[in-house]
């Protein structure tokens, strides 16, 4: 049996089959922004409500619907699940060992205000996080570093998604950029420069964006020459890397820059007045003893190295991970002659298990006539959760927890996490079942017939919504860059602009992403509150698309040179 994907299956209209297939998204936004619905109650009656448009409307067979739902589902915990168990758990050890206190107090000793806390934090090291691993892993450890430090739980996970706006086209070593090559047959490289013209306008304004939604104008103007030695320093390093050595490393040197420029100039530089939250104002006003026990706490340049060394660890681990070579060995696919990467690939070969779905392995034609391909994709060894685990396993030594301890301080991580799984694999599943019977596609194709004018400004919301229904820049731009590059083509709009707008807008999608919101509230042990994180993002999300299809409306016409 094989199913053919009909982008109008209802009624044989694109305009109503649109509509219909518009359906659980707009049940998603309801049951989080005005339902307040729990995040797994949310994501489960979504799949079911995609899983039934599907194969009613779509006429896709049930079984293939189910088995694509279970594709997604897999994936929902192997590699996202597994990062953000892995992640927290990773976190809790330095909490419960007291290394966590050390690390509060050597981040306070550069700046007790939360205002530059969270550019160090959420944006700088956030980013950085973002280009060595990806997925969940850059929100799910810099908001549990800020809740650590003191900031709102809520807060927190939204400032962190907020930020992680930055990084995204450029995460896990270039993903995103580089899968769109091989559908459109553009030279990623390509694309990285023309991201790399849009992208630091928002890395720029992003700190700034980020203290306001803090502190209010009046509070940001005290710290602008903070936010612009950490926006200015990332995105003249983004713009450099991303059009002179290409799509790999703009995250990571970004990043590393923004985060020494900061601090070196912090160094120097204070706020006139320390800025905390209206909840510590209170506390610091009637705790003058406290207050005084924490500046009276000094710790050795030993002490401060140890307490960050899980995380150090983790960064070099995941960096290691994310080496193209490595990923190779640790996936089970290296042809090369060194030993050790060939010891490697052994190990990583039996621990990669890629069976075929059953019932929709090249069994969906595409529109082209072409057989998609599914598989279970599970390639435990390189996976990043696998590198988080192994920086927990060797923290057990730095930190001296015995092995027992170590082992309930895990199972007690499952035990908190078991409800975000069960949201990241429903709402995955919902995004592989929209994928699978062509209603992400059908959306797609109505947003790009607003016409040779329009389109410029709405092609980075065709990106803006496969993020949203993926989780993932690189997903997004795999589903929606071919169908950029022809109607860019047809409309007299240049491909690689329209390539790049999907990749930038995809970006702001990423912080109401179903996904995302699982990830950051299991993160900051949220679990059950994603609704109100979705409405803390969500108008967000839509003023910061907009901005990117302002300025592709302007680079498609009065800015044409800056295409290159």
């Amino acid at each position: 049996m094989t199913f053919t994907q009909n982008f109008t299956a209802v009624g044989d209209n694109l305009a109503l089959s649109a509509v219909v297939a518009l359906i659980p998204i707009l049940y998603f936004f309801w049951a989080l922004a005005i339902k307040r619905m729990k995040g797994y109650l949310a994501g489960l009656s979504t799949l079911a409500i995609a899983l039934v448009i599907a194969i009613v409307a779509y006429k896709m067979p049930a079984e293939m619907a189910f088995m694509s739902a279970s594709q997604g589902a897999v994936y929902g915990i192997l590699p996202i699940g597994w990062i953000i168990i892995t992640s927290v758990f990773l976190y809790k050890l330095t909490v419960k060992t007291g290394q966590f206190d050390i690390i509060r107090t050597s981040v306070v000793s550069i700046t007790e205000d939360r205002r530059l806390q969270a550019l160090l934090v959420a944006f700088s090291f956030g980013a950085f996080l973002e280009g060595a691993a990806g997925f969940g892993a850059p929100v799910a450890i810099s908001a549990a570093l800020l809740v650590g430090l003191g900031f709102n739980p809520l807060y927190a996970a939204g400032l962190c998604l907020i930020a992680n706006t930055a990084p995204v086209a450029f995460g896990a070593i270039g993903a995103p950029i580089i899968a769109m090559e091989g559908p459109t047959g553009v030279a990623a490289t390509e694309i990285s420069k023309m991201v790399g013209r849009q992208l630091p306008f928002l890395s720029v304004f992003i700190p700034f964006y980020l203290v306001l939604i803090m502190a209010g104008w009046k509070k940001t103007k005290e710290v602008m020459p903070a936010i612009l030695v950490s926006g200015v320093a990332f995105a003249l390093t983004q713009f450099f890397t991303s059009n002179f050595m290409g799509p790999e490393l703009p995250d990571i040197l970004s990043a590393l820059v923004s985060l020494f420029a900061l601090a070196i100039f912090l160094k120097f530089w204070k706020p006139k007045t320390i800025f905390r939250f209206s909840s510590e104002q209170e506390l610091a006003a009637t705790s003058t003893a406290n207050k005084l026990k924490t500046q009276d706490v000094k710790h050795t340049g030993g002490q401060i190295f140890k307490a960050w060394s899980p995380f150090l660890l983790l960064t070099g681990i995941i960096t290691l991970w994310g080496m193209p070579t490595i990923k190779l060995a640790l996936t089970g696919h290296y042809e090369g002659a060194n030993a050790i990467l060939k010891a490697i690939n052994s190990i990583g070969h039996a621990l990669t298990f890629i069976p075929n779905v059953p019932l929709i392995n090249n069994k969906i034609i595409n529109s082209a006539g072409a057989p998609i391909p599914a598989i279970y994709k599970l390639e435990i060894l390189g996976a990043a959760g696998t590198a988080i685990l192994i920086a927990a396993i060797l923290t057990k030594f730095i930190v001296g927890i015995s092995w027992k301890n170590w082992l309930v301080t895990f199972g007690e991580t499952i035990n908190e996490l078991k409800y975000p799984v069960i949201t990241i694999a429903a709402v995955v599943g919902f995004a592989y079942v929209t994928n699978a019977s062509g209603m992400s596609t059908t959306l797609g194709m109505t947003l790009a017939k607003t016409g040779s004018l329009l389109f410029p400004f709405f092609s980075p919301f065709l990106g803006w919504l496969g993020v949203f229904i993926t989780g993932s820049d690189t997903s997004a731009n795999l589903l929606f860059g071919n169908l950029q590059k022809i109607t860019a083509t047809s409309v007299g709009m240049d491909p690689v602009l329209a390539l790049a707008a999907n990749s930038s807008g995809g970006v702001t999608g990423k912080m109401i992403s179903p996904q995302s919101i699982a990830v950051a509230c299991a993160a900051v042990g949220l679990a059950g509150k994603e609704s109100e994180l979705f409405r803390f993002t969500i108008k967000h999300s839509f003023f910061l698309v907009i901005i990117v299809g302002i300025l592709t409306f302007l680079q498609n016409g009065v800015l044409s040179w800056m295409i290159p």
